[in-house]
């Protein structure tokens, strides 16, 4: 883009996070109605360059581009997110943009693109309107807030390690509104946990994420599937605590797999699971029993399998997976990833 003398610019990378107790259902202006924890990823994040100047035009947003392109659909997405936003930062209202993003990872890769990107805008808003006035909450508070506008699991994204999102009895200083690093309360094994993403395919799924929140409205085993998460919460807060791997394991695949049985028990129900992904589930099993490593399987609502593992096993499970998981992967497919230290702003003008 060519940017004239009078463009300012901030620049954020902003990483993606996998979430170990599942958030699945919501309410008002994007409320979980349960509490979830995640991992942040490290290698799979979000650039986003935001240009600004003095508004010169009637329009907030002059252009928005994807990976040096435009995007028509991406740009009205995030013009209507700009409009709901703008009340949090008036500063905005003086304001042109323009936004340039690419992610390090294919869009349709079982990586939630969508956390990693809004929470990289919001990030680089704040960072444009704490310029002209204070802002409503501490910095990461707030870009946390406006980032859950966007897409839920981005407010987990503006904080590295484990964050926790949503009001929960089991932490303090708990919100809906905004997520909460707990990376105090983990024990080093978890801190350099490993995820590798095993990509069954990168199609667009059948049934959208907000669509499949929508469903939870009225379902059958609805106020079940909030009580269990809950408890699943607090036995992973243990877990996270003293290291124990083995409980961690058992927590994050019943995670999983509730979350798939939420779907396929909605009316209309929805499978997003493919043969593929159950033959890798049923290997990684065996593997586990076999070898006693305590890898976990986890998936958010899509058919990609992330497996996590202690670095101390990484060798040999990238041998594992080369061996006998490759093959089940579309064009063999695998992105290996770990927890990381969250976002970073390396260019302030």
């Amino acid at each position: 883009m060519n940017t004239e003398m009078n463009w300012n610019s901030v620049c954020w990378k902003s990483p993606s996070n996998i979430a170990l107790v599942k958030y699945w259902g919501k309410y008002g202006q994007q409320l979980p109605r349960n509490a979830s924890i995640s991992f942040t990823l490290d290698k799979s994040y979000s650039q986003t360059t935001i240009f600004f100047r003095k508004r010169q035009s009637d329009q907030l947003l002059l252009d928005f581009q994807l990976k040096g392109q435009s995007n028509e659909a991406f740009q009205l997405r995030i013009a209507k997110y700009l409009d709901r936003i703008v009340e949090t930062l008036p500063a905005l209202n003086d304001l042109e943009l323009r936004i340039e993003t690419e992610n390090t990872f294919p869009h349709s890769a079982g990586i939630a693109s969508s956390a990693s990107g809004f929470s990289a805008i919001a990030l680089g808003l704040c960072s444009i309107a704490e310029k002209y006035e204070p802002l409503p909450r501490e910095f990461f508070q707030t870009a946390s807030c406006l980032a859950r506008l966007g897409s839920g699991s981005a407010a987990r994204s503006v904080y590295g390690g484990a964050v926790l999102w949503g009001e929960t009895n089991w932490y303090q200083q708990t919100a809906n509104e905004y997520a909460i690093p707990v990376n105090t309360e983990i024990h080093p094994v978890f801190a350099s946990y490993r995820d590798s993403i095993l990509i069954v395919s990168d199609g667009i799924k059948a049934v959208s994420s907000t669509i499949g929140h929508s469903l939870m409205h009225e379902h059958d085993f609805e106020h079940a599937r909030f009580a269990q998460a809950d408890q699943n919460l607090k036995k992973l807060q243990m877990a996270l605590q003293t290291g124990n791997q083995t409980e961690f394991v058992q927590i994050v695949e019943n995670e999983a797999l509730s979350l798939h049985a939420m779907m396929m028990t909605s009316k209309p129900w929805f499978l997003l699971m493919k043969p593929e992904t159950l033959e890798i589930i049923h290997r990684i099993s065996y593997y586990r029993e076999r070898k006693k490593i305590p890898i976990a399987f986890t998936l958010d609502a899509g058919p990609n399998i992330h497996l996590l593992y202690p670095e101390s096993a990484e060798t040999e499970i990238h041998a594992f997976i080369h061996e006998e998981l490759e093959s089940f992967c579309y064009q063999k497919q695998v992105i290996h990833d770990k927890v990381g230290a969250g976002p970073k702003v390396f260019d302030l003008s």
